[in-house]
């Protein structure tokens, strides 16, 4: 079992900035491959960003390319999520997870622990 808890999601304008935090335990975290996925009302949750266990390899959605960092600090037990130029197509629940896989991926099947997600509403 690998607990996730999410923080840092809250109302922000356009063109503003966010950082949202992954909090996992234990002492296998840092072997997980980590993401972060995002879920629209209406919509299907999409793939967002993810991070290999050493950090040493990330992969993003076409969408927040350029915009959003993924990172990791396997020493705090902690992936961060760095969300810049929000527009408001970004408003939307986002989701840790982590895979039991070295390779960052953006399949949500081969993830295997979820988090129960914060809120992000980006207003115009």
């Amino acid at each position: 079992q690998v607990p996730l808890v999410e923080t840092g999601g809250r109302l922000v304008q356009s063109g503003g900035s966010l950082r949202l935090s992954c909090a996992g335990s234990g002492r296998t975290f840092s072997y997980y491959t980590m993401g972060w996925f995002r879920q629209a009302p209406g919509k299907e949750r999409e793939f967002v960003a993810a991070i290999s266990w050493s950090g040493g390899s990330t992969y993003y959605a076409d969408s927040v390319k350029g915009r959003f960092t993924i990172s990791r600090d396997n020493a705090k037990n902690t992936v961060y999520l760095q969300m810049n130029s929000l527009k408001p197509e970004d408003t939307a629940v986002y989701y840790c997870a982590a895979a039991q896989r070295t390779g960052a991926t953006n399949s949500q099947y081969e993830y295997n622990y979820w988090g129960q997600g914060t809120q992000v509403t980006v207003s115009s």
